[in-house]
């Protein structure tokens, strides 16, 4: 499917203007970011295009999609069932787009990250947290700091959000722990 395409197959999916601009921003960043770390453009753009198709799910609905799905998800995931719409939105764009697995994946982990990420995931991650649309503290420094190394810009997008969720009183997601702790680690080797 081209990409002109699956900008109206989203707005099926995500009805809130403020949140089709985000994908749009992402899309945009994506591209910005494939062409410097040398991965598929295309690929890149249509992942960053749809990371939030699952975004507008209601709660209910997330719950019924995971179990009906085997999806397997986690305990804060339950509490905070927003969190499932990167593993709902990686099955959907699997099962409807015929996403291959790494597409799928970065969409699964743009909100948290993983350890061991793929380049295409960590090009999602950061351009979901910094597309043009996004307003807080310090977004222009990741901006820059992912162009020069994508590796600190995730160690310190994952700080940043660790801390803003610990300073809002949220529950902190196992994933971006796990992230984090594998990028120190590796950076010590």
């Amino acid at each position: 499917m081209e990409i002109e395409e699956l900008k109206e197959e989203l707005k099926k999916y995500i009805t809130n203007e403020k949140r089709y601009l985000h994908s749009l921003g992402t899309m945009k960043m994506c591209k910005i970011l494939a062409k410097k770390y040398n991965v598929d453009i295309e690929k890149a753009e249509k992942v960053g295009l749809v990371h939030d198709i699952a975004k507008e799910i209601i709660d209910e609905e997330a719950i019924k999609y995971v179990k009906e799905n085997n999806i397997e998800i986690t305990e804060v995931e339950k509490y905070n069932t927003k969190l499932l719409h990167g593993k709902i939105g990686a099955d959907l764009c699997r099962k409807i787009y015929n996403f291959d697995e790494d597409m799928c994946s970065a969409i699964k982990w743009h909100t948290t990250g993983r350890a061991n990420m793929s380049i295409l995931e960590k090009i999602v991650f950061c351009a979901d947290k910094i597309e043009e649309n996004r307003k807080y503290d310090n977004v222009e420094y990741y901006r820059n700091l992912v162009l020069k190394d994508i590796d600190q810009a995730v160690l310190e997008i994952i700080d940043y959000t660790i801390k803003s969720n610990i300073e809002k009183g949220k529950l902190l997601l196992e994933k971006s722990i796990e992230t984090r702790n594998y990028i120190l680690i590796n950076q010590k080797k």
